[in-house]
């Protein structure tokens, strides 16, 4: 079981503790994570190296990651059905060996309390995904008081990148972006084309 362990300082000067490091004066807390499993939800629509980038990071954090496909998202229109996605996303993790994906439905709080889960994987490119993002992880812990989010950042080169944005490129461009696998890639050439056919 892979154990993270975490340091938090409160700071109103510094002073040393005498092992190297510099610590606030006054107190600081120390506690550590088991993390055997954790949740990697979203709608991957479509799946993204980005989104890759994330699930490896946390593979090497958690025992074992679950990407959660949402089967329906009210705020967004997908260009995928749900199972198309799951398929996508299933062909890009045979590289992970602790890493697994299904489709969920409903409030995530309730899927993760379903699976045991008590974190939640998140990634987070730029401060413009921040608002939204903290306000769904508050909206989380106000629904399950014990499930907590976890941000990773991806690579630097993805920051910019978004599935609406690569979908705009690729189904309204017709040009490659090189950030999404090959599979993905294949599949948004065929959806372009049946759309161009209507």
């Amino acid at each position: 079981m892979k154990k993270l362990q975490l340091t938090l300082v409160f700071a109103t000067s510094t002073t040393s503790l005498g092992c190297g490091h510099v610590f606030a004066n006054g107190y600081y807390c120390f506690f550590s994570i088991l993390m055997s499993f954790a949740i990697y939800p979203g709608t991957f629509d479509p799946v993204t190296n980005g989104h890759l980038d994330v699930l490896e990071r946390a593979s090497r954090i958690f025992d074992h990651v679950l990407v959660a496909i949402s089967v329906d998202n009210s705020g967004k229109k997908n260009a995928f059905d749900c199972e198309t996605r799951v398929k996508l996303v299933e062909e890009n993790i045979g590289q992970f060996k602790n890493v697994s994906a299904e489709p969920f439905n409903g409030l995530l709080v309730d899927y993760a309390k379903s699976k045991g889960a008590k974190i939640l994987v998140r990634g987070l490119r730029a401060v413009s995904d921040f608002e939204y993002e903290f306000q769904m992880a508050q909206m989380n812990r106000h629904l399950d008081a014990e499930l907590e989010t976890i941000f990773l950042m991806p690579n630097e080169k993805y920051f910019y990148t978004s599935s609406s944005l690569i979908k705009q490129v690729h189904l309204f461009g017709g040009r490659e972006s090189g950030l999404v696998p090959e599979n993905v890639s294949s599949a948004l050439k065929k959806l372009a084309a049946e759309k161009s056919a209507s």
